[in-house]
């Protein structure tokens, strides 16, 4: 099934989609003056990443923490011609900025990334690209209309040694291949209950909640624990899972499931989360399943791997995981074949293309990244409804279950609608 036509998605939506008369414009002769938004763990390696690019200097960084930013400047050269910001507007309204990444609570994912097209910027949006499943349809028609480089953070299609997999089971080395299993097996611990109270001195609480409703301070709803809650993440199967779901659509070369069943819980957390510690989802294509499993409470590899995706085919097992890419035909012995995700080399492929103005070259084109964190986005919903899901990504409606529907968008809070 193909992807949602504008006159589809548009139809639903409020306005028509408005961008400036301008495209993209890094020069393709100058180095690209980039911006990185959100100065938490990823953000900073945004910053280094970024900043070791020959032909890119890190001119700016923003968070509404200003201890944030101090930690950022630690990483870069040149710290003191570095540019601060608490809010991501100033970034989005210098003309002389041509990219940006945006590290941010998944809730400002889509937002900041439609006002950087707007004004004319290239992005690199960290995984998931949206929080909901409309937001992601409007991310790619966005990009679409703009023709500006939009990469998602899925770092591992960076890979060489990856992509050489995944060309191995185009080739059919391991035969019919009807079933992949992205696993995510780690130890996250119990985050407790922490009461509501003052924000820190200096944050920018009000911008930090942004679209989300609102409600008071708590440092379990803050840096990293927003991952936890609905409001603001995705749980562990859209922060760390999607790079697992990502290899195992990539390489089984699906798309839009069929039917997604899922089920999950909290076996281990008695805190105040609000996501799964436990989840298992299975995705039903017409010749394949793709598995997820994911286990929270557990520090050991399960099957080889803590994080990883076993491809399952006639002659043996792919398996793709942090320390590689390795290979099992049936009665050989275990084989390595490839390394593992490089995110150096997916900063320099955006780049590149952001230089050039091709975005064919993407290696996780914004198109394929809302595909898998559509896929995260159902198996969360259905999780939480404990149903059997049909969706149909041209409605963006669940042909079986109305009821879900109320999960494929979300209300904004006044002052922070979408940049429509």
């Amino acid at each position: 099934m193909t992807l949602p036509t504008r006159r589809s998605f548009l139809a639903g939506s409020a306005a028509g989609w408005l961008l400036l008369s301008q495209g993209p414009h890094a020069s393709p002769n100058e180095r690209a003056r980039h911006a990185v938004i959100g100065c938490g763990g990823q953000g900073r390696a945004h910053g280094h990443a970024f900043a070791n690019q020959p032909r890119c200097a890190v001119v700016a960084v923003c968070d509404v923490d200003p201890a944030r930013r101090a930690e950022a400047l630690k990483d870069l050269p040149s710290p003191e011609s570095v540019a601060q910001h608490e809010d991501y507007r100033r970034i989005i309204e210098d003309p002389s900025i041509d990219t940006v990444s945006i590290a941010t609570p998944d809730h400002w994912h889509t937002p900041i990334a439609l006002a950087a097209l707007q004004a004319g910027k290239h992005v690199y949006v960290e995984k998931p690209c949206c929080h909901t499943l409309r937001e992601g349809a409007l991310l790619v028609e966005a990009a679409r209309q703009s023709k500006g480089c939009v990469q998602h953070g899925t770092q591992s299609r960076g890979g060489q040694g990856i992509r050489d997999a995944i060309q191995f089971l185009r080739e059919g080395r391991l035969g019919r291949v009807r079933m992949a299993k992205a696993i995510n097996h780690q130890y996250r611990a119990p985050i407790g209950r922490a009461p509501d109270e003052s924000p820190p001195p200096g944050v920018n609480y009000d911008l930090w909640l942004g679209p989300a409703p609102q409600r008071p301070f708590s440092r379990n709803r803050w840096h990293y624990n927003w991952h936890w809650h609905w409001d603001y993440g995705t749980g562990d199967l859209g922060n760390d899972g999607i790079h697992q779901v990502d290899v195992a659509r990539w390489g089984l070369g699906v798309e839009w499931p069929r039917v997604v069943t899922a089920s999950g819980g909290q076996l281990f957390y008695n805190d105040d989360h609000e996501t799964p510690d436990t989840q298992v989802v299975t995705f039903e294509y017409s010749d394949c399943f793709l598995m997820y499993e994911m286990r929270l409470w557990t520090n050991y590899p399960l099957e080889g791997h803590d994080n990883g995706v076993i491809f399952y085919g006639d002659k043996g097992i792919l398996e793709i995981g942090r320390h590689g890419c390795e290979v099992t035909w049936i009665g050989q012995e275990k084989k390595k074949i490839g390394g593992g995700a490089d995110l150096g080399e997916h900063v320099r492929n955006f780049l590149e293309c952001a230089r050039t103005g091709d975005t064919e070259r993407l290696y996780a084109p914004i198109h394929e990244g809302y595909l898998s964190a559509a896929l995260c986005h159902l198996g969360n919903i259905a999780t939480r409804v404990a149903a059997r899901l049909e969706y149909d990504p041209l409605t963006q409606t669940f042909k079986n279950h109305p009821g879900a529907d109320r999960l494929v968008s979300k209300a904004y809070r006044q002052g922070y609608e979408l940049p429509l």
